[in-house]
């Protein structure tokens, strides 16, 4: 259990990592400078964010409950952790419109992602039942 833990953290930090090289890059490119304080504080942001990831699927590996509830209670579990670390590190500024912007991107996205996933496991789905019934 604990080597799990390590491991899915170590993917969320590695993640995490990747996205902060991809910010980083885009800073240099258009040539926008920032101090090593402020990077630092991005970077721990976006590797907290991606530890965050990496350990909340255990949501879903828990089979009380239905695979709606577990939805949800992850749902509302990563925006409560997302707005707290955007607010913190100003990511997303203190105001209405920021905020309702912020929010329907993140419900765009885990939108996206959800529906990923969820067409991933029906194909998974519908082909072991096509081997099964090929077994039989």
């Amino acid at each position: 259990m604990i080597l799990e833990i390590a491991k899915r953290s170590l993917i969320g930090i590695a993640f995490g990592g990747i996205f902060t090289f991809i910010a980083l890059t885009i800073m240099k490119f258009n040539e926008f400078e920032s101090t090593v304080s402020e990077i630092w504080m991005h970077m721990g942001a976006s590797m907290l964010i991606g530890i965050y990831y990496g350990l909340s699927t255990y949501i879903f590996s828990d089979d009380e409950g239905s695979y709606l509830k577990q939805t949800t209670i992850h749902f509302c579990l990563s925006l409560t952790v997302y707005f707290i670390i955007a607010f913190t590190v100003g990511w997303v500024p203190f105001n209405w419109v920021a905020a309702l912007l912020s929010f329907v991107i993140f419900v765009i996205i885990y939108s996206i992602v959800w529906f990923g996933y969820y067409s991933y496991y029906k194909k998974v789905e519908s082909s072991m039942n096509e081997q099964l019934n090929k077994n039989d």
